[in-house]
């Protein structure tokens, strides 16, 4: 960051004069206050969010009230910089202060160089800020009616850009709203209304059921044809390794009895619900062998799966022939999330050919027969609110992770309408949602030019370059207006009277 000249300014190092206490993890703690437990503890949770669920008797603490600034010292936000809480100061916490200094002004300062801090760790395990580079940023000090004068600036910009960017993110939540009605729309017959007004021949509930009953059948007699040719391998190989399991019959084709579908959405009435494992010709788990960080192909993981779509970063590979055949993706699969957070389980993406590649355990090929299910319609309804809730009534819940098994899968209930409906439906969707990715990604990128103008402020505020020349004038004429030179000779005094604390790099 270039410093401005001006010869009322001082450029010092921060280390110099900065106060700091870091904070440590108290012997003894209660998760309720009591007369003996009285101080909150000030962990990353409390400091983040405003949540305390730790209370400490107070000895051999560092205390911190709601004036002093705390910096996150180790974890993946360290170098963030925010308001303290009354209370004792958590292990990964730093309490940070500038006597004689208006402590908002060294804030924004420390707030300019937390991305750079950030980027730069201490440390091979946990990171944590590096005392080196905090302490040795050199911080330029305005005098102290000019630094209250660019607090009041830099807060008010501010608070019209987080009122921009609360407008932004509100818009966000609308679309993802408006998506969830074009979704809730086309799973109830809406969208394609037009369409199927327009056809002159639509197939009846019973004659859909027939065709789901029929293809049924000649995907069992492929299955059970492959089968009996990889007997006829595994006899003339002298009958080695495990004989190959019998395909199962298909089971019988029938609709959700009415007090199972009792409180879903109404259906037009050559329409029905039926369980998606009637679609399917099984469900399949991922591999659980482990991959390489280098290898022939990719393994996709649940982690690859954003916003419904497969991405092609952070990937692990194998070289194992026998997961690769094993496990080979073919185009149209959809896969299916069926352990992660509980917010997350259930996510799903197309695999759509880009790269060869094989999935691991922790997602489900559906496996649905493409004669009976576009795999665009089945993917976005399983990201349907109608979905959703279903998923959220069978998982299982654990310690911070829930999970839905093949067999629950198979049992969701899943809109059926013809093949030619769901393609109608599928570019009915698309064309409502291609207008909400275009609206998203312009508001992603206004997100970002709102932080790129959040840092141009901070980077102005510190060149002296801020304040317009009336704004500055105002300053100068203030009453306790003197040169950063002469604030800092008086600090100084004043500090060498109580005795000056030693600054060292936090170990």
């Amino acid at each position: 960051m270039e410093t401005n000249n001006r010869k009322d300014w001082a450029l010092k190092k921060l280390g110099d004069f900065a106060d700091y206490e870091k904070g440590k993890k108290p012997k003894k703690q209660s998760s309720m206050q009591t007369d003996i437990f009285k101080y909150p503890y000030v962990n990353i949770q409390a400091f983040e969010k405003g949540i305390i669920n730790s209370y400490t008797d107070g000895e051999k603490c560092n205390f911190c009230t709601e004036n002093d600034f705390l910096m996150v010292w180790d974890g993946s936000r360290f170098g963030f910089v925010g308001k303290g809480i009354k209370g004792a100061i958590g292990s990964t916490l730093m309490k940070i202060n500038f006597p004689g200094i208006e402590n908002h002004f060294a804030y924004y300062f420390l707030r300019s160089k937390y991305l750079e801090m950030n980027s730069k760790p201490k440390g091979t395990g946990t990171p944590h800020v590096n005392p080196e580079l905090l302490w040795n940023y050199i911080f330029p000090i305005a005098p102290l009616p000019e630094q209250r004068a660019i607090i009041t600036k830099i807060e008010l910009l501010f608070s019209d850009l987080d009122n921009g960017i609360a407008n932004l993110k509100k818009a966000q939540e609308q679309l993802k709203i408006y998506r969830q009605a074009v979704l809730k729309k086309a799973f109830e017959g809406e969208l394609s209304r037009k369409w199927r007004e327009e056809q002159t021949v639509l197939p009846s509930a019973k004659e859909l059921l027939q065709q789901i009953k029929e293809e049924r059948e000649k995907q069992y007699q492929k299955q059970l044809d492959e089968w009996k040719k990889a007997v006829k391998v595994w006899e003339d190989n002298g009958k080695e390794r495990k004989k190959p399991s019998r395909p199962k019959k298909p089971t019988e084709v029938l609709p959700l009895a009415e007090e199972e579908s009792v409180k879903l959405p109404e259906l037009p009435e050559e329409n029905f619900w039926l369980k998606l494992g009637l679609l399917t010709l099984n469900v399949e788990y991922g591999t659980s062998a482990k991959s390489k960080k280098e290898g022939k192909v990719p393994v996709l993981r649940m982690g690859n799966i954003q916003n419904n779509c497969f991405v092609w970063n952070d990937l692990v590979y194998t070289d194992n022939k026998d997961e690769i055949n094993k496990y080979l993706l073919k185009k149209g699969d959809v896969l299916f999330n069926r352990t992660n957070s509980p917010e997350l389980v259930g996510k799903t993406a197309i695999y759509n050919g880009e790269k060869t590649a094989i999935f691991a355990g922790y997602l489900i090929r559906i496996n649905q027969i493409h004669r009976l299910v576009n795999s665009n319609y089945l993917n976005y309804f399983l990201n349907s609110y109608t979905a959703k809730v279903h998923g959220n009534t069978v998982k299982t819940d654990g310690v911070n992770q829930s999970n839905i098994n093949g067999e629950k899968l198979k049992n969701y209930l899943f809109p059926y309408f013809s093949l030619l409906e769901q393609n109608q439906i599928v570019s009915e969707i698309e064309t409502r949602l291609s207008v909400c990715d275009k609206l998203e990604v312009t508001i992603a990128e206004a997100l970002q030019k709102s932080e790129a103008l959040r840092q141009s402020i901070l980077k102005k505020a510190f060149e002296g370059k801020l304040l317009n020349e009336k704004e500055l004038e105002e300053a100068r004429n203030a009453p306790d207006w003197e040169p950063a030179e002469k604030l800092l000779e008086r600090i100084k005094a004043e500090k060498e009277k109580i005795g000056n604390k030693k600054l060292e790099p936090i170990p």
